[in-house]
């Protein structure tokens, strides 16, 4: 097939791969210009066009698609598909309906729970015990479209949004490739009205950790913000970033620290610290961490 790929962060890579092994051609990649990143704020490409312009696959990134030179270009492609996963873009009508066959695009979350931006990090803060992608024809609503394939997975009980997020990935390259294969024969499911909720955009104030919430919720929040943005508490009026945990046994004052582990009383349970991060150090496992800046039993985190 004739395939416009539309994407742009880590996510959307193994689709862009796994499409051009699946020997599609991928006529244009669209994806976000290149943002100023790291200490020099340089403007550095997005990966998918980092790993597009290594493949030889010609790149656009324009600002805006409610141009009519936009919808003229875009058209002008003769595309058969177009395959969208993690744009950053609304996609008018007449982008819509420019290929052949429409553009479908690859969801990670299982459809109509968690439409919207942030659908893994959501999944995992409220308690979700499975997740899973969809693949849908895209209409104008957000994520309202009719879907054509969906798979399941687990999410399990220590798994951080990093690992889930590489999991939904991979999935999701295996799954484009399977409705492109079987598009003629694949029959749109209509999402049911029941179920719909809202995967809103992570806001870096729900990132700060009140102790006094169960250990439950403690848990989620700090796997579901990791690595970005990384819930945080404040240790002796520093801020750290925790990064993993898991539940565990212990009682004590909401942020007390209870042993030499890094066990933390919550306002009911405790969890157990896996992974922190000083600000301006690197990410380390709790034992490397007390090394070198030990917490005595008995302090209180969060200021």
């Amino acid at each position: 097939m004739r395939v416009v790929f539309m994407g742009t962060p880590d996510f959307s890579v193994p689709v862009l791969d796994a499409l051009a092994e699946a020997g599609h051609e991928i006529v244009a990649v669209y994806c976000q210009p290149p943002r100023p990143a790291g200490r020099g704020k340089k403007d550095r490409p997005s990966p998918v066009q980092a790993r597009a312009e290594t493949l030889g696959m010609m790149v656009r990134h324009p600002v805006t698609l409610r141009s009519e030179e936009a919808w003229q270009d875009f058209a002008a492609l003769n595309a058969d598909v177009a395959v969208v996963v993690a744009y950053g873009l609304i996609l008018p009508q007449a982008i819509l309906d420019a290929p052949r066959h429409g553009c479908l695009n690859i969801h990670a979350s299982l459809l109509p729970r968690w439409r919207g931006a942030a659908p893994i990090h959501r999944a995992i803060m409220a308690g979700d015990d499975k997740t899973g992608v969809c693949i849908m024809q895209m209409e104008a609503g957000l994520d309202t479209g009719p879907v054509l394939l969906r798979a399941e997975t687990p999410i399990g009980a220590e798994e951080t949004t990093a690992e889930l997020h590489d999991r939904l990935a991979a999935m999701g390259a295996e799954k484009i490739v399977q409705a492109l294969a079987q598009l003629p024969v694949l029959r749109p499911e209509p999402q049911p009205e029941a179920g719909v909720t809202y995967a809103a955009k992570i806001d870096k104030a729900e990132a700060r950790i009140d102790w006094r919430r169960p250990a439950e919720e403690v848990d989620r929040l700090i796997r579901g913000l990791s690595p970005f943005p990384g819930a945080w508490t404040e240790m002796r009026g520093e801020r750290v970033k925790l990064l993993a945990s898991r539940l565990w046994d212990g009682q004590g004052r909401p942020g007390e620290v209870l042993d030499e582990e890094m066990t933390i009383a919550c306002g009911q349970g405790a969890v157990r610290l896996v992974r922190l991060q000083r600000a301006g150090r690197s990410v380390q496992d709790v034992s490397e961490f007390m090394r070198g800046w030990p917490v005595p039993a008995g302090e209180i985190l969060g200021g």
